[in-house]
């Protein structure tokens, strides 16, 4: 794919939406991070319905260590693998009370240091809560990127490096979250929904649905 059709790709996802976020719902950075650790290998949807409870009650590292992780486990036991991330979880807030006086790192090395939180989480953190430009790729990054033929890889880190890579500068800060958004509800995995998606005629999947 060259660099004129990358960037009519990006200019049309951004004419559409011009100011994209994650579907996360928070108020800090704090609660974004616990909210992020909560999403993998569950939807936005879901965490949502849990912090919903959850934050009006502790949305602090102080708070959220106070409940525990039994206590914890109740606000978010209606979420995949619930047990474990209750355990990072609390081990986290630890961390961030001791080491970095209950605030969030904004460095790759400290978050990723956290319990719970890998590369994609922590690209989500420095991306959405301090505007550095990071791709966090998920499924749908994934899929989106190597199906339109926009930056193709092997694997997840690949994808993530040519995205860096290719992706326009002015585009870069919120690139991560068009792709997400137009993965989940256009270019969706079984079948994607090419008539009626707005980067049909640039995208380079040879399989395209009527």
């Amino acid at each position: 794919m060259n660099k004129q059709k990358r960037y009519e790709i990006f200019a049309r996802l951004k004419a559409e939406n011009p100011n994209p976020t994650t579907e996360l719902e928070y108020s800090t950075a704090f609660e974004l991070l616990i909210s992020v650790i909560l999403s993998a290998q569950a939807t936005d949807v879901g965490v949502n319905k849990a912090t919903k409870h959850l934050y009006p009650v502790a949305n602090t590292p102080a708070s959220i260590y106070a409940l525990g992780v039994e206590g914890l486990k109740k606000y978010i036991k209606t979420i995949g693998l619930y047990n474990a991330k209750a355990e990072n979880i609390i081990k986290t807030c630890k961390i961030l009370m001791e080491q970095h006086n209950s605030q969030v790192p904004d460095t790759r090395e400290s978050l990723e240091a956290l319990p719970g939180v890998g590369r994609k989480t922590a690209n989500v953190i420095l991306n959405t809560a301090f505007r550095q430009p990071a791709m966090a790729v998920d499924t749908h990054i994934f899929r989106v990127s190597n199906r339109t033929n926009l930056a193709p890889g092997k694997n997840v880190l690949e994808v993530e490096k040519k995205l860096l890579k290719v992706v326009p500068k002015e585009f870069l800060l919120d690139a991560h979250h068009w792709l997400i958004l137009h993965g989940r509800y256009v270019c969706k995995a079984r079948k994607p929904m090419c008539n009626s998606c707005i980067i049909e005629d640039l995208c380079e999947y040879k399989e395209k649905t009527e």
